[in-house]
């Protein structure tokens, strides 16, 4: 390629710099069954334009994939953005693509993660039990997040740890996956419940 004085090469946004005071970068992954919100919730708290791999679904996957009426796309790779929890800690984030079909990618998404978000739709707790599974086989720290979908039925605390047999210690919060703040908050409570974890003394 003939690169002339004229040609101009651009590198990233302004708003897409790692600011300078940035200390320290964890990975965390933004899990759950197809539609929960996973792709919504990464674009609402990233702070940086987020990487999206959205296929539209066609009539090629009826009797293979979910389906969920109104949905016209699905991830068919990954969701990514990055979030400032402060001046010096920052927030990597990663989507898993909800179709089973796809969920062979996730043992590469699931390398290096400090973390996990677990988004539940309560009309459809199901698509949520093999999910938590297999981060509790990866040994993979995580929350709960119940993404308040307006037709979704409501449920205690106590019910939904029950029905999704989760431990007392694991935190479950409501979320609203179009909400920054509100994605924010959950993120801050997983690191938040991390940081519990790495001050109880080793077993």
């Amino acid at each position: 390629m003939d690169f002339r004085s004229s040609d101009t090469i651009t590198g990233p946004r302004s708003e897409d710099v790692l600011p300078t005071t940035a200390t320290a970068a964890v990975k965390i992954v933004i899990v759950g069954g197809f539609g929960v919100g996973k792709t919504t919730m990464v674009g609402s708290v990233s702070e940086i334009r987020p990487l999206t791999t959205e296929e539209t679904m066609t009539e090629a996957g009826v009797g293979v994939d979910d389906n969920l009426e109104g949905k016209t796309a699905t991830t068919v790779a990954m969701d990514f953005g990055r979030i400032s929890i402060s001046d010096e800690l920052i927030l990597y984030l990663f989507g898993t693509p909800g179709q089973e079909r796809f969920w062979f990618l996730w043992n590469g998404l699931f390398e290096g993660a400090l973390g996990a978000v677990v988004l539940i739709d309560t009309r459809r707790l199901e698509v949520s039990f093999d999910v938590i599974g297999r981060l509790e086989e990866r040994g993979v720290p995580f929350v709960v997040a119940i993404n308040t979908f307006p037709d979704a039925p409501r449920h205690p605390v106590d019910a939904l740890r029950t029905a999704l047999d989760l431990p007392p210690e694991v935190p479950i919060v409501d979320c609203d996956a179009r909400g920054r703040g509100s994605c924010r908050h959950v993120l801050l409570t997983l690191m938040r419940y991390l940081h519990a974890l790495s001050l109880q003394p080793p077993a």
